[in-house]
């Protein structure tokens, strides 16, 4: 079985959209895109070096337009982007110049998918197929990149539910600029008691 992996921006309040620019997601009206520019650092920079360590991606139609769109040109910032397989959860896109992208329909794909050999798969962004790993509890780590600044609006991680799960914190840092990168390993059930002596 494959580990997905889901790495996220996500302010205080939890808000994940368009952490990269302005024009990135507008839709319901959101106009804070870019809110992560602001932190950038050397440590997030070597952070961010260590996560995009060549692995195949799954990602939403939406991230991967962005990413198609920008990445086949830059790959020196991102060694090993074009040789992996991007793999796209999508019902209108069916094909892409980008090469080594292969399209899903639906949960059942990502399922057959999850279930066979490989590398491990990581998702960026995606933020419409996160909520859907999420719910069917198909997420084996977080990696988060916590930023210390609130929103109030705009798409959040957890904003569907998902499904109870305890996590453990695998590796921590926090960047100059304050942003805390915490990554978490699924650990079993949620466990519960009573607080005091």
């Amino acid at each position: 079985m494959r580990k997905i992996i889901v790495l996220e921006f996500i302010t205080l309040d939890g808000v994940m959209q368009a952490p990269g620019g302005p024009k990135e997601d507008t839709s319901g009206g959101f106009k804070y895109g870019g809110w992560s520019a602001p932190f950038s650092d050397e440590v997030g920079g070597k952070v961010m070096q260590k996560q995009m360590k060549a692995a195949d991606l799954l990602l939403g139609r939406k991230t991967f337009e962005i990413f198609a769109n920008y990445w086949p040109e830059h790959a020196d910032y991102w060694p090993g982007i074009n040789d992996v397989t991007k793999y796209v959860l999508s019902k209108t896109v069916k094909k892409s110049g980008w090469e080594n992208s292969v399209f899903l329909k639906n949960l059942a794909d990502i399922k057959k998918l999850r279930n066979s050999k490989g590398s491990e798969i990581k998702v960026w962004g995606s933020g419409e197929l996160t909520q859907l790993l999420l719910k069917n509890d198909l997420v084996d780590e977080l990696w988060l990149k916590i930023y210390p600044v609130i929103l109030g609006k705009g798409k959040k991680l957890f904003d569907h539910g998902a499904v109870p799960a305890g996590l453990k914190l695998i590796e921590s840092t926090v960047t100059p600029t304050g942003v805390i990168v915490a990554n978490y390993r699924r650990a079993g059930k949620v466990k519960t008691g009573t607080m005091g002596a």
